[in-house]
């Protein structure tokens, strides 16, 4: 368990790895391990336990909880051996955890493809990062359906992350890592999952709340530091950060968009079916290439911001 003045440097350092390597693919990564002990264990809880609700439940309590003691534990164990030790293996599951330099080089490749005019490929790109159809997106699609991705995961996959390893150490910030692997697994509204992955869908919901709000003055201050855009970011977040049928990912989106001043979320294709949206950032434009580049300048100020925020958070306590 991180205390004091260990806990800001574990942060930081975590932080600063991420930022110098991104996530190399060579590396073996714990979400891929979650993943896999996800898979494995669905058949056995499903079998176990015929409601699916309550299958699902047990199915989620099981590997959040076990992902949290497994990682305590081996910090624990790592820092009785030496201090040192376990300081790094501290900030190597914190590095793990959080994404922002691969969420910014994903969004980059998106732009210079459009900036290349390789549509096909900017599509093909856009597609490994959102749910929805886009074999038919043009420009503007695919520039608004990156910025939503950096701007939703710069809350899932770097302040969230960063405010449980600064209140429960690098094993809070592993089982959150479970509870959106998970979410991303087995949270669907589909016949398969309505039932069986609710549980997992509503943690996830739960372990984003206070972080997505969070989020709001946090990018606000990143818009007023690199675009003069603050208080605009953070109007638009109050009035506009509720349209949208996540409980947390419209405020991020609506700060960026605010921010950046462009029109975000709206209609979209998913499966072949126009699903109708509000939109986000409804008085302003259509989002071209150079907002994603903007988008990705937000993130990464915000995410310095988030990380001092917690690390001020700790030396006050520690």
């Amino acid at each position: 368990m991180m205390a004091g003045l260990s806990a800001a440097w574990i942060i930081a350092a975590a932080l600063a790895l991420d930022l110098l390597i991104g996530d190399p693919a060579r590396l073996p990564h714990p979400v891929r391990l979650m993943g896999g002990a996800a898979a494995r264990l669905e058949k056995p809880f499903r079998r176990l336990l015929p409601n699916a609700f309550t299958a699902g439940l047990a199915f989620a309590a099981v590997l959040v909880a076990g992902t949290y003691l497994i990682s305590l534990a081996g910090v624990v164990l790592v820092r009785l051996a030496h201090p040192a030790a376990g300081m790094i293996v501290e900030i190597l599951l914190v590095y793990a955890c959080i994404c922002p330099r691969c969420l910014y080089d994903e969004a980059k490749k998106v732009y210079q493809a459009l900036s290349a005019d390789r549509l096909v490929d900017a599509r093909a790109l856009i597609a490994m990062l959102v749910s929805r159809d886009t074999a038919n997106m043009d420009e503007s699609d695919i520039s608004r359906a990156a910025i939503e991705t950096v701007a939703e995961n710069f809350v899932d996959g770097v302040l969230t992350p960063l405010f449980f390893a600064a209140i429960l150490g690098a094993p809070g910030a592993m089982a959150f890592k479970m509870i959106s692997t998970l979410d991303s697994m087995v949270g669907y509204r589909t016949l398969k999952y309505e039932q069986f992955g609710k549980a997992a869908a509503r943690l996830d919901d739960a372990a984003n709340w206070i972080p997505a709000r969070l989020s709001v003055p946090i990018i606000s201050l990143a818009a007023a530091l690199i675009c003069k855009t603050g208080r605009r970011a953070f109007r638009t977040a109050i009035s506009e950060g509720g349209n949208h049928k996540s409980p947390n990912a419209g405020r991020p989106e609506a700060a960026f968009a605010g921010a950046l001043g462009v029109r975000l979320i709206g209609p979209g294709i998913y499966h072949g079916r126009l699903v109708e949206k509000p939109w986000i950032g409804a008085g302003f434009a259509l989002p071209g290439p150079a907002r994603i580049t903007a988008a990705c300048r937000l993130m990464i100020t915000a995410t310095l911001i988030a990380a001092a925020v917690m690390i001020t958070f700790w030396l006050m306590i520690g």
